[in-house]
């Protein structure tokens, strides 16, 4: 297939482009060069920005678009329009804040989040933003339009560390400062597999909307996985209300022929990728050794 990827080179547009040209299609990236311009060097790569002119695709087909990385409905109309009629379908990559209501397992057909400001583009509207840029592609492309709402997306290149905090830390030995109960649950999926279930997705020329979350585990869990790859620690349970209350923060926050590789593999991986990462770690995740060693000291 002839594949159009708008962004690519980050961490689900990474994977996703690895899993394209890994199953042979021909794949051109679009983007601003400005974010690991070295990477698929074979690859043809147009330049531009999505955000503000689409014109240097003008004179071109793709089979499909894969749009990977926005939440703003102006930028995903402005692609919506230069393509149509250009691309064979098109996948719209969302995500599972779409829906309106947590209080209940979110599931395909449920409820949206709704902009209470048409007009927003603020962050703190990122569900209903993402909602929103869904019905731009619906509306355009209908049958062909596939939707994907993952949940927390983890693995190697994750610039956010949310994940890649517990297996780093759990490596790092001694005490471990842990948000109890260690039966809460938690879901994520490993970048690598749903990077390739959107590509066969793609060729399969699925569409409608799809949750894209792994199986459930509990945070215990988690942390025994950690322990099974790394070496065993002492893991403190503290109340995940009392680390809030102490200015810690939140912690944490399979359709269609989805696959899930072992947490073990995802966790191994995404350590081997951490130990020798060129970008820096991101600020403001999990806890620095100063302030974990000051709440454990209050156990």
């Amino acid at each position: 297939m002839r594949l159009l990827v708008l962004g690519g080179t980050k961490f689900l547009g990474r994977a996703t482009v690895d899993a394209a040209l890994a199953r042979g299609h021909d794949v051109t990236l679009f983007n601003r060069g400005q974010t690991n311009p070295e990477l698929y060097p074979g690859v043809e790569k147009i330049r531009g920005d999505r955000t503000e002119d689409m014109s240097a695709l003008d004179g071109r087909e793709w089979d499909a678009v894969l749009d990977m990385a926005t939440f703003l409905p102006r930028v995903v109309r402005l692609s919506v329009d230069a393509l149509r009629g250009r691309v064979g379908r098109y996948v719209y990559v969302s995500s599972i804040s779409a829906y309106a209501d947590f209080s209940v397992p979110p599931v395909e057909g449920a409820p949206v989040a709704q902009l209470e400001d048409p007009e927003s583009e603020s962050i703190d509207d990122y569900g209903a933003l993402k909602a929103a840029c869904e019905r731009i592609v619906e509306d355009s492309f209908g049958a062909a339009a596939l939707i994907v709402r993952p949940g927390l997306i983890v693995g190697p290149h994750d610039p956010t560390d949310r994940f890649t905090y517990w297996p780093r830390r759990v490596a790092a030995g001694g005490r471990v400062l842990a948000p109890a109960p260690p039966a809460a649950p938690v879901q994520f999926i490993d970048v690598r597999d749903l990077g390739q279930w959107i590509v066969h997705a793609t060729e399969q020329a699925q569409s409608g909307v799809f949750n894209a979350t792994g199986d459930p585990i509990t945070f215990g869990q988690l942390l025994d996985a950690c322990q099974a790859v790394t070496g065993p620690v002492d893991v403190v349970w503290v109340p995940s209300k009392k680390l809030v209350e102490a200015g810690v923060g939140e912690w944490i926050s399979v359709e269609a022929g989805l696959t899930f590789r072992p947490v073990a593999e995802t966790i191994a991986d995404t350590l081997a990728w951490d130990s020798q990462r060129e970008s820096p770690q991101a600020e403001g995740v999990g806890l620095s050794p100063e302030r974990e060693a000051e709440l454990l000291a209050g156990t």
